[in-house]
């Protein structure tokens, strides 16, 4: 098959049922198994967060060395998630997603029975191994089940089971821990995660190899006759047209939404000692304090899938700049309840844009082709960005103070936003339908 002469082949892993009625109905219920499946994934991340004071407490260590649990989660996904994810790239993608669920409810066991913080460290780093492949399949899954125009939809569709985390998963857990302990949070959530993987395994939809090759076009023979041209000149420039031409953009969305994470994470994974300490919040008040932030980033969620499929690099703009004023007023009036909390919650709305707005870049810019391989390095420099902003975060703690911290994150917004605003300069963004017909390598 070809299209205006460049040779394609179909993706490595297409859902039938989803080509067949993609026009006809949007796959609802399979969408939302990948977006509990996402819930799950995130809760068992970022639940270190809203427990540091008890976990601190619980295991002898300081509420710094506790932030950087999520370092450690976060940089064996980075570590990890490409040579797994080329490891496992033949595997089933429903039985993939299914292993990698129940290493998650193994990882929060593990982490409730933990004796020491050193074993509470082990068991981050079982649960980071899946959480790499996991990122690295969910987001092309999702874009598997539906044509190209709903891509923004589905992507969000999914993605809001992260937002759910912080909605319910991240808050619920944070009181169970305030109330009854901080292992048992986990092992709840061990339990809960069990539950959904049996749900998950009942009603995904399967997504199946594609196996006939596409034949040899006139386009595709006359690039191999190029291949074998004895002149080198020839030869590079059929290298070259082999080559993806989205690499460059798919780079320069993974190193924009690695800076943003370091930067949001550098201020997040410590806020239950910022609500505490900075703003006078009561220690009880954190769990309703995270929901509500959760709350807000579903309305940003809303956001984005509504108005961002289109336009996402406009609406990227306006969700970084939004961000970054809200966490200056934040830092700024910490000790003026009223401005404190409205600047908050303005926070929470216009992060909650960001992961959809970022992701579903990606996918307009990355060819079919290499969309497993984009949603790996997506991965890896969110991870990045998790574990680079909690382990900066943790040093300007120690260093300087919490006061510090939105700051830091305002000022590492402003490089990602000087980013988003000169790439595409210098890296041109190819975003038209055309990209769906890109010769798969």
């Amino acid at each position: 098959m070809t299209t205006a002469g460049i040779p394609t082949t179909p993706p490595l892993f297409v859902n039938t049922q989803a080509t067949r009625t993609a026009d006809a109905r949007f796959p609802w219920l399979g969408l939302s198994m990948l977006s509990f499946a996402v819930f799950l994934s995130v809760s068992s991340e970022m639940l270190p967060t809203g427990l540091l004071p008890e976990m601190s407490a619980g295991l002898g260590v300081s509420q710094s060395q506790v932030g950087l649990l999520v370092s450690i989660f976060a940089f064996t996904v980075v570590l990890t998630s490409a040579p797994l994810t080329i490891l496992t790239k033949r595997l089933p993608r429903r039985a993939l997603v299914i292993a990698v669920l129940l290493i998650f409810a193994a990882s929060n066991a593990w982490t409730a029975l933990a004796p020491s913080y050193e074993m509470v460290v082990a068991s981050r780093v079982l649960g980071g191994l899946a959480h790499g492949v996991f990122w690295a399949v969910v987001g092309a899954y999702a874009s598997y089940l539906v044509p190209r125009r709903l891509i923004g939809r589905a992507v969000s569709l999914v993605i809001s089971g992260g937002t759910l985390a912080f909605i319910l998963g991240v808050p619920l857990g944070t009181w169970l821990g305030h109330m009854l302990g901080w292992r048992l949070a986990f092992g709840v959530l061990a339990g809960v995660t069990l539950l959904i993987t049996i749900m998950v395994a009942r009603f995904l939809p399967a997504v199946v190899r594609d196996q006939p090759a596409p034949a040899r076009t006139t386009a595709a023979r006359a690039t191999s006759t190029l291949t074998t041209n004895t002149d080198p000149v020839s030869a590079r420039a059929a290298r070259r047209a082999r080559r993806d031409p989205t690499i460059l953009a798919v780079a320069l969305v993974c190193t924009i939404t690695s800076i943003v994470m370091i930067g949001h994470y550098s201020f997040y994974t410590y806020i239950a000692p910022y609500l505490i300490d900075a703003m006078g919040m009561s220690t009880d008040a954190v769990g309703p304090l995270l929901f509500v932030f959760g709350i807000a980033g579903a309305g940003g969620l809303i956001v984005a899938g509504s108005l961002g499929s289109q336009k996402p690099r406009m609406w990227l703009l306006i969700a970084l700049v939004a961000s970054a004023v809200t966490a200056t007023v934040l830092g700024l009036f910490a000790d003026q309840t009223a401005i404190a909390m409205i600047a908050y919650v303005l926070w929470g709305l216009a992060f909650g844009a960001l992961p959809p707005l970022l992701q579903t870049r990606l996918l307009h810019v990355a060819s079919v082709g290499i969309r497993d391989t984009a949603s790996s390095f997506y991965t890896t420099g969110f991870n990045i960005g998790i574990g680079g902003g909690a382990l900066l975060g943790a040093i300007v703690f120690d260093q300087i103070g919490l006061v510090a911290l939105p700051f830091v994150y305002v000022g590492i917004l402003l490089v990602a936003l000087t980013l988003v605003l000169v790439g595409d300069r210098f890296v041109p963004m190819p975003v038209t339908a055309q990209l769906s017909t890109i010769r798969s390598r």
